[in-house]
């Protein structure tokens, strides 16, 4: 059964299809080059886990200079970086799936020393936790400015032979705070009520689609990814993101995709029943509007299997398909017994992976399995 549905080919609502239901989820990789190109080692990386996949999301991208959020992060906010972002594209594309940029601002969650110090977000409140730096509040006519950067790197995207785009409204950065109580005490047209928070992630996607209609000449995929709630007083409660996704599933989009740490996790607030899981309220309140992708903590075939029961369309893999890039093929092959799920120490260079992220995995105690 999951043989058939994992690997069935599916279709968007703009016609492009994807050869199964796997996607590679968007995954920092801190492997860039210091002048935001990417590396050959970064690109190898992602060559080698698209040819079983359907689809390759691709690490976060900064839409505009000050929006940058990782070191070793790739670029986006010029047309300078277009060869670099075709590079990339390219080889995933060769290996036979769609290559689709996540493209985003990072927010109060810059470092401050890869953004010059100019730490920016809707208000001018610091992420909860010590040391985070307090950004400075975005004027109205900056606020404009970044939606605009989302619709240019859109088109470099289009013109760098991506397949689409995923806005990034998950995770903590800026669009996220502009959503979120806890980060936005804006009273202009962008921030106050509940309606009022979703105006700045409405521009972006309305911006995102008209650049696309103006410059795409063939279906060109526009996903949205968000996370359900947020764990700060006042933040995002589960009744927040369900009255945004209610809106997003209307807008023309080609998926949703929700950020989440366990696929079965419940809320935390914000709704009546608290012991059903975040992807049956998401998937009842979307009604077939658009299609879902989920993720989280998917490793083995029979993870992927109680997953897909739950009536989703897509499924996301990131940490597993670093430990197992062949994932996909040994489904296919029927040979699920042999998914490795726990990261092994000695296979750095025969999983390519970039130093940077190695690093990062093996001095991350708990978050990968095996380390």
């Amino acid at each position: 059964m999951i043989k058939n549905e994992l690997l069935s080919s599916f279709t968007f609502p703009n016609g492009v299809t994807l050869k199964n239901r796997v996607v590679m989820a968007p995954m920092t990789n801190f492997s860039s080059n210091q002048d935001g190109t990417v590396t050959e080692a970064e690109v190898n990386y992602y060559a080698h886990r698209s040819p079983g996949v359907s689809m390759v999301i691709t690490a976060c991208t900064n839409v505009t200079r000050n929006g940058q959020g990782f070191p070793g992060e790739f670029a986006a906010y010029s047309d300078d970086f277009i060869p670099s972002l075709t590079k990339l594209a390219s080889r995933i594309k060769e290996q036979g799936a769609k290559a689709v940029l996540q493209i985003f601002h990072g927010g109060r969650m810059c470092p401050p020393a890869l953004v010059n110090g100019d730490v920016v977000s809707a208000s001018n409140i610091p992420a909860e936790g010590s040391g985070n730096p307090t950004p400075r509040a975005l004027s109205v006519s900056e606020v404009e400015a970044i939606i605009d950067a989302f619709g240019e790197t859109t088109r470099r995207a289009i013109e760098a032979g991506y397949d689409g785009v995923e806005i990034h409204g998950a995770n903590g950065y800026l669009i996220q705070q502009f959503f979120s109580p806890h980060s936005n005490h804006r009273e202009d047209r962008f921030g106050g009520s509940l309606e009022k928070r979703m105006t700045f992630p409405l521009a972006i996607i309305n911006k995102v689609k008209s650049v696309v209609d103006k410059y795409a000449t063939s279906p060109f995929i526009v996903g949205y990814r968000f996370s359900p709630e947020e764990p700060e007083t006042p933040g995002i409660t589960m009744g927040d993101t369900l009255a945004l996704v209610d809106k997003l599933a209307d807008k023309g989009l080609d998926y949703l995709h929700v950020s989440l740490q366990d696929f079965h996790s419940t809320p935390r607030r914000g709704v009546e029943d608290l012991s059903k899981s975040r992807i049956a309220y998401l998937l009842e309140t979307i009604n077939n509007r658009v299609p879902l992708i989920g993720v989280g903590s998917i490793y083995s075939a029979s993870d992927a299997n109680q997953a897909l029961e739950s009536g989703i369309p897509l499924l996301a893999l990131g940490r597993e398909l670093i430990i197992d890039p062949h994932w996909v093929q040994k489904i296919a092959d029927g040979k699920e017994e042999t998914i490795v799920t726990a990261i092994n120490k000695e296979k750095q260079k025969e999983l390519v992976i970039p130093d940077p992220l190695w690093n990062a995995i093996i001095h991350t105690p708990g978050w990968f399995p095996g380390v």
